[in-house]
C-alpha cells in the first residue's frame, strides 16, 4: 500500500480519532511527497530530493510570502541552510522559498453535511493561495469522507454518538466537494472510508483497490506534471 494510504488508515485504526487535533493534515500530507519519490516517474523530482535542493517546510509556510497554511508544502529550498533529517522519510524539511507542490487535507468523519459549507470555503482558499504563492504550482486536495452506519466523537472526556449516521450523508458531501472544489485543483482525491470510532476502532477503505488505483493515478499525472513545470 502507498505510504500516505497507510497513514492516513492509522489515525483511525487501533485508537480514538480526535478531529481537532491540528497536525493530522500535516503529518497524512508529507506522505504525499515520499510516495512521489517511491513512484520516480519524475527524474527531476528525485534529483532534487537527491541533491537537497526541495523540502517540505513543516511550518507550512513560503518565506517571506503570506498566507494561510497548508497541510503539506513541498518547494526550493531557501539557499544557505541546513536541512533537517526526519526518520523514515527521504524528502528532508526546512524553509521553503518557492511553492512547487501544495497538499491540503480534510476529514469529514461526522455531521457531514453540516460542516460541508465550510470546508468547500476552506478548499477554495488555500488553492487561491497555493496560487498566489505560484501560479504553476501544483494543487493537490485529500478529502477523507467516512462512511460508517454510526460513529462515536470524542472530545476531551466526552463522548457523543452521531444522530445521522456518517453513511447517509457520505454520498452528498462527496459529490459537492468533487463537483464545487475539483476546478480549484490540480488533482482531487475523495478517500472513502468506514471507521466508527467504537472500540475496537476497526477502520476499513469502502474499496480498498479501487482508492489505490485512484491515487496512485493521480501521483502519476502529478510526476508528469512536475517533469513539465519545473524541469
Amino acid at each position: 500500500m502507498y505510504k500516505l494510504l497507510e497513514a492516513f488508515e492509522n489515525i483511525f485504526a487501533g485508537r480514538i480519532y480526535r478531529h481537532r487535533s491540528s497536525t493530522i493534515g500535516d503529518g497524512i500530507a508529507a506522505f504525499v511527497y515520499e510516495d512521489l519519490v517511491d513512484l520516480a516517474q519524475s527524474p527531476t523530482l528525485i534529483e532534487r530530493v537527491n541533491t537537497n535542493s526541495v523540502s517540505v517546510n513543516t511550518g507550512n509556510q513560503i518565506k517571506g510570502q503570506r498566507g494561510r497554511r497548508g497541510d503539506g508544502t513541498f518547494g526550493r529550498i531557501v539557499p544557505g541552510q541546513v536541512l533537517n533529517e526526519e526518520v523514515g522519510f527521504r524528502v528532508r524539511r526546512g524553509h521553503v522559498a518557492n511553492l512547487e507542490i501544495g497538499t491540503e487535507v480534510k476529514i469529514g468523519a461526522t455531521k457531514l453535511i453540516a460542516q460541508v459549507d465550510r470546508v468547500i470555503n476552506d478548499l477554495r482558499k488555500q488553492a487561491d493561495i497555493f496560487t498566489r504563492h505560484n501560479p504553476a504550482a501544483l494543487r493537490l486536495a485529500l478529502v477523507g469522507v467516512n462512511s460508517a452506519s454510526t460513529y462515536t466523537g470524542h472530545e476531551g472526556d466526552r463522548q457523543h454518538v452521531a444522530k445521522t449516521p456518517p453513511a447517509r450523508e457520505a454520498s452528498e458531501f462527496a459529490q459537492r466537494i468533487e463537483r464545487i472544489v475539483g476546478p480549484y485543483y490540480t488533482e482531487l482525491l475523495v478517500l472513502r472510508f468506514r471507521a466508527t470510532n467504537n472500540p475496537p476502532y476497526l477502520f476499513e477503505w469502502v474499496d480498498r483497490k479501487d482508492t489505490e488505483q485512484l491515487y496512485g493515478s493521480i501521483l502519476v499525472r502529478l510526476s508528469a506534471l512536475y517533469e513539465q513545470r519545473f524541469h
